[in-house]
């Protein structure tokens, strides 16, 4: 009844509330506010809530003491809120809101110990705050807070600690603590920002000086205030620098500086352009320590707040900082990576595709394309399709409009390095041929049901799977999207249309949406198996290209070509954006050749075959030739004015212009005998070669129109080959010639006429005589180099068709193999970049892969891990195709990566370098080369695959030398070398020893078929060889080559090395290799030959001079450790021997003993395939002073300190030997140079 009066009564009834007034002195007395019963203690609060609202604004209660005692009473009636189930919970929600709405706690203002009550409210509310109360009752809450902080005089620190306990992880404080709690706090702090602030600082200070019980939970209170509202934090802003300073050495140091970092406040960033000079260079050192920290979420947050630093103020993260994050990319956990790519993704779109803070800040990220896109040469797929995702999001958005889409594009490409130009081709072929796969499934789809076809589509899901992320799950969901496909002719036709050349880009958003909602389900919120498939629609869906895309790039180019383009402004110049965009379009037409078909872009591409730069025009006529072939049936008109450019390209272009217009013709006319004969008259009529600078555009353009149609011009070309190319042009050292009887050969496909035969054995006596088949010394060093590739290449071409093949001999393959071994850099590195492609195609045989065993012997560190690099990247390809073609299993011996390990076997053991099978030097060469190859072989056991070299190793021992069958020293060579790969084996595998899978079959081309009675249990390296080989000192001169051990090439003489005082006029040999045949590698020739310097750290300047001189310094250690000994070394060399084959006596065969060994009377050893030569006084006296075994090696190139620059001066082949008597006695300098 009480209750019921107080409720109904308003503050206007003056009479009421006289005559009310005994009865609320009343309810204040001790009786009630102390009341066992609780019923009585909740309805007496409401009636005092009621008073004090009645008889607002002035309380009837005058004590002090009674009004405190009246509000804590009141303030313990609120905690019955924490149960909103009770039947009471009504009384409690009307004492919330009334005391709220009349704001009653303020008149606690007026008592000196108000801060006690507030304080007491404030935890209490945030204790019984909880999920089941509704919007309403966090209403009243706030209200009730929110007003006693924002209209009293202050905030005490201890009110002010209740609100910012329920911030700190409840770990740290009170585990009692929830969410509800955290959000009431949060949201109390936003509304009352501007009265908290001031009252921060106080929690905020380090030390001891600070009067909060909080002050030890700092960091993560200016985290979570951070996040709240960045102003909270500006009263402690001068604090940062003390702070940095003071707690350099704390865990969580780092969030001071980059919390405060990212304050919007004008003031905060005021105070930051004085903190970031300090704070850059302070925490630098610090923040890298954090961002290596073993702790996954440490690297992460790391990543997080840099970026989230950056996308507010890009002028506040340094270069330094972002350098973290660049690092991060390839961080070995998958999570840390992603946030870093994403990261700096973000900031590359808003600061430089969206230009937010100007050209400076653009320049600043522009980088981050580059880094990103190198990312894709991980072999992580996630890395893969992560990049996939940032290009089609963030570098290039594919939901801009197509104009704006192709702009970006445009000078994307433009401006990437050329590694991430690459990356980027690549990730387009990946896409199309991913497309191609699941076209070749949907044509599976249409074929009838059989076992056959069951098989292929397996063979076709799992290669599907494997362009996914976490194949091995992508599999099953594969698997059912293939079921769904069968059993849905809807959803196969709307990925028929995804997956169409004609599809356009708006069409294929519509089909990717299409097709998530037909395998969307409601009912399962996460959908794995539709996440799958959205992965692998978003791979195949044309999202950038289109016919409407092409067209727009064209118009871009033409702008650029009519200097009406933005290209200055958009930092590239005119040139080099209609270079790229040609570059760009090229690429384009191999994945999407159909978008060219148009009148309006194939008229562009005529005017950049008009052009005067030769890349420009080159670029078109590749794109007419991988996109023209309809041109003739549709645009008539094109055809009529193609072909006559194409014909003078042919004739007088460039050599890769009249390559790319030969096949152009070849691909997409129909008269194409016709149009080739055409050319080729007139140029078999004209070849002169008085004048060889213009007979290279000729024999390409020859070569390769009797490769197209050999049976059309086999007379013809017959009659050039002898009475023009080997009668007139291979006398005078051209290499056109070369290539152009290769193209002739490799067109007719056929041995017949034995001209295949000839050729080998040209190629061969070319590799003998270095290069020089005349033997008259006119030819230059650069000259001599590019024909030793050339004639290696050639060889390594023709293998590559088996009817020529099967006609190489071992001596010929094994003088292939020696050119990775030549002493000319640019050789090895080229030929061995040639070598590599045609195994990763599986063109070439096996046998060729045992050539980079040999690499083992390069002395540059770059060569031999490019080597091993290739090496995996082909034994994985091979493992790969045997799993994915079950066919293959019947071809093992040509497939199976382990087969390789005869040819090894027999490859080293005629290495020339290899002459004395009990050397110990000689042997640790041919364990270096073996382990070389048996590393990457035995990474992983699989099916027993250690055990199955060893038994190979064990069968040749049963076998002879097929190439010298009856002769005895061969013989051992080939058993000691299989001596040491079984050393190699065992002691590099415990399960070598298990039961070989199979039995296996070595190669009758190498070994003889083993004789029933012929037994070999012979050890050819004694015991304490193996120990030495295995566990023994270290050579003197390091195996994998050191300064003073360069490489010889094919058939070379020795070099002796000669000190300063005898060094005379040594000329480069370093200069002409790139000059005229465009090889890639002169910059860093000449950059060599201008600075003085090695072009590796492997191979440092040495100074061999009279007069003092400072060494560079050296990287490798067996460098250091080689020049420590130069002192008391002599000069080493020993000449690479070669081996030729066929009848015209290019293979001769001489035993010799080393002289410096075996003494003076001994004649000296003659070179393979040539007449020994007398050998020039001094140098038996020479060796005699030098008792070291010999190793592969020739002089390297040495410069005269007069003349620094004169390496390019010359072509000379440095004086084998000179008597030193004749030599100036000026002080010269010698560079080792990398050959």
């Amino acid at each position: 009844m009480v209750v019921k009066t107080f409720m109904d009564m308003d503050q206007d009834s003056e009479d009421e509330k006289q005559q009310y007034l005994p009865l609320a002195l009343h309810l204040a007395s001790e009786f009630f506010l102390r009341n066992p019963n609780k019923d009585v203690r909740l309805l007496v609060a409401c009636c005092l809530a009621d008073i004090f609202r009645i008889y607002a604004p002035e309380a009837p209660y005058t004590s002090h003491d009674k009004l405190k005692d009246i509000f804590l009473f009141i303030t313990r009636q609120l905690k019955g809120l924490e149960d909103t189930k009770s039947p009471q919970f009504n009384r409690y929600f009307y004492l919330l809101e009334n005391l709220a709405w009349v704001k009653s706690y303020n008149i606690c203002f007026e008592l000196e110990d108000c801060n006690e009550i507030f304080i007491q409210l404030f935890r209490t509310l945030f204790s019984v705050i909880n999920n089941s109360h509704n919007q309403k009752v966090q209403m009243h809450m706030l209200d009730l807070m929110s007003s006693i902080i924002m209209e009293g005089d202050g905030v005490t620190q201890e009110l002010l600690d209740s609100i910012l306990i329920n911030l700190i992880p409840a770990h740290k404080v009170c585990k009692n603590l929830n969410k509800q709690a955290f959000d009431l706090a949060k949201v109390l702090l936003k509304r009352t920002v501007q009265t908290i602030e001031p009252c921060i600082a106080n929690v905020l200070v380090l030390g001891k000086s600070s009067v909060s019980d909080l002050s030890e939970h700092v960091f993560d209170l200016i985290q979570e205030l951070f996040a709240i509202d960045p102003h909270l934090l500006l009263s402690v802003m001068p604090q940062l620098e003390f702070k940095l300073k003071v707690a350099m050495m704390e865990k969580n140091v780092w969030l001071l500086f980059v919390f405060w970092l990212n304050s919007l406040a004008l003031k905060t960033l005021i105070w930051l352009h004085k903190i970031v000079l300090f704070g850059s260079a302070f925490l630098g050192e610090y923040l890298k320590v954090r961002s290596h920290d073993p702790e996954e979420a440490i690297r992460h947050d790391v990543i997080v707040t840099i970026i989230t630093a950056g996308k507010r103020d890009l002028s506040l993260v340094n270069d330094q900082l972002l350098g973290f994050v660049r690092e991060r990319t390839l961080d070995k956990r998958w999570r840390v990576r992603k946030e870093a790519m994403m990261g700096l993704a973000q900031l590359y779109k808003k600061y430089c595709l969206h230009a937010e803070a100007g050209k400076d800040a653009a320049e600043k990220v522009s980088w981050i394309k580059d880094k990103l896109l190198h990312i894709y040469y991980q072999n992580s797929i996630d890395d893969k399709l992560l990049v996939e995702k940032i290009f089609a999001q963030y570098l290039v958005p594919h939901n801009l409009e197509t104009e704006e889409r192709m702009k970006c594009l445009y000078y994307l490409y433009a401006s990437l390095d050329p590694n991430a130009v690459k990356a980027l081709n690549e990730m387009w072929k990946c896409q199309n041929m991913l497309r191609s796969h699941v076209r070749e499934l949907l044509d599976l789809h249409k074929q009838p049901t059989s076992e056959a076809n069951s098989a292929a589509m397996f063979g076709k899901l799992m290669t599907i799977a494997k362009n996914l992320p976490d194949p091995g799950k992508a599999q099953d969901f594969v698997k059912k999207f293939n079921q769904v496909l069968g059993d849905d002719e809807k959803l196969r036709s709307q990925l028929e249309l995804l997956i169409s050349p004609t599809c356009s880009c708006k069409q294929a958003d519509v089909c990717v949406r299409e097709i998530a909602r037909k395998l969307a389900n409601p009912k399962q919120p996460t959908n794995p198996f539709l996440e799958m498939v959205k992965f692998l629609l978003e791979r195949i869906a044309p999202v950038h290209i289109d016919s409407e895309a092409i067209s727009a790039l064209v118009k871009l180019m033409n702008k650029s070509i009519e200097g009406t383009a933005d290209d200055e402004e958009e930092g590239v110049s005119p040139d080099t954006a209609i270079r790229a965009g040609l570059e760009l379009l090229k690429v384009l037409s191999f994945t999407h050749p159909t978008s060219f078909h148009s009148a309006e872009t194939y008229e562009s591409l005529l005017q950049c075959l008009r052009m005067e730069d030769d890349k420009v025009a080159e670029a078109a006529i590749q794109i007419f030739r991988n996109t023209g072939h309809k041109i003739e049936t549709d645009l008539p008109q094109i055809r009529s004015t193609l072909i006559p450019i194409l014909h003078q390209k042919a004739k007088r272009g460039t050599p890769h212009q009249a390559k790319q217009a030969v096949h152009c013709i070849h691909a997409i006319f129909s008269n194409k005998e016709v149009q080739l004969a055409q050319i080729f008259e007139p140029l078999s009529r004209s070849l002169n070669a008085d004048v060889p600078e213009q007979l290279i555009t000729p024999l390409v353009s020859l070569g390769h129109i009797s490769m197209l149609a050999p049976d059309q011009f086999a007379s013809p070309m017959k009659s050039v080959v002898a009475n023009f190319i080997v009668k007139d042009l291979l006398m005078n050292d051209r290499v056109q010639a070369i290539k152009l009887l290769v193209r002739w050969l490799l067109g007719m496909k056929n041995n017949q006429s034995k001209s295949a035969n000839s050729t080998l054995r040209l190629l061969s006596a070319m590799l003998v005589s270095e290069g020089d088949l005349t033997e008259q010394k006119r030819i230059s060093k650069s000259d001599m180099s590019r024909l030793r590739l050339a004639a290696g290449s050639a060889i390594m071409k023709l293998a590559q068709e088996p009817c020529y093949h099967e006609i190489i001999t071992p001596e010929q393959f094994q003088l292939c193999a020696l050119v990775i071994n030549d002493e000319c850099y640019q050789v090895r590195q080229i030929f061995a970049q040639k070598l590599h492609k045609a195994l990763v195609k599986l063109l070439l045989p096996l046998e060729y892969m045992a050539i980079f065993a040999l690499c083992a012997k390069d002395p540059v560190k770059e060569r031999r891990a490019h080597a091993r690099q290739c090496l995996l990247k082909n034994i994985s390809i091979r493992r790969e195709y045997i799993k994915q073609n079950p066919m293959a299993n019947e071809k093992l011996l040509s497939l199976l990566p382990e087969y390789v390990v005869p040819y090894m076997i027999h490859l080293l053991a005629h290495d020339p370098d290899f002459t004395k099978p009990q050397d110990v030097d000689q042997l640790r060469d041919v364990k270096e080369c073996l382990w070389f190859m048996l590393e990457v072989l035995m990474t992983k056991n699989e099916n027993n695959s250690h055990a199955f070299m060893k038994k190979m190793a064990e069968n040749i021992k049963l076998t002879r030398d097929a190439q010298s069958p009856d002769e005895p020293k061969a013989n051992e060579k080939l058993y000691t070398v299989c001596d040491v790969a079984l050393c190699v084996i065992n002691s590099k595998s415990a399960l070598c020893n298990a039961d070989s899978p199979k039995d296996p079959v070595l190669p009758t081309k190498f070994f003889t078929q083993p004789e029933k009675d012929f037994c070999n249990d012979r050890n050819y390296i004694s015991e304490e060889t193996r120990v030495l080989l295995l566990t023994g000192k270290p050579k003197p001169t390091g195996v994998l080559g050191t300064v003073n051990k360069p490489l010889s090439a094919t058939g070379r003489r020795p070099y002796i090395r000669t000190t300063g005082s005898e060094t005379g006029s040594n000329i480069s040999v370093n200069s002409e290799l790139s000059s005229s045949a465009g090889n890639r590698s002169r910059e860093q020739s000449s950059d060599i030959s201008e600075t003085g310097v090695s072009e590796n750290d492997e191979n440092p300047v040495r100074i061999i001079s009279v007069t003092p001189a400072k060494t560079e310094p050296v990287k490798n250690k067996e460098i250091n450790s080689d020049q420590a000994t130069q002192g008391n070394s002599t000069e080493r060399g020993k000449k690479r021997t070669a081996t030729a084959s066929g009848t015209e006596n290019i293979h001769q065969k001489a035993e010799e003993k080393n002289a410096d060994e075996t003494g003076p009377s001994l004649a000296a050893k003659t070179r393979r395939g040539r007449p020994p030569k007398p050998e020039p006084q001094g140098t038996t006296a020479k060796n005699e002073e030098t008792n070291k075994p010999p190793v592969r090696g020739r002089k390297r190139a040495a410069v005269s300190q007069e003349s620094p620059g004169s390496l390019e001066a010359g072509n000379a082949k440095a004086p084998k030997q000179q008597d030193t008597a004749k030599k100036p006695a000026a002080a010269q300098r010698q560079i080792d140079l990398q050959r």
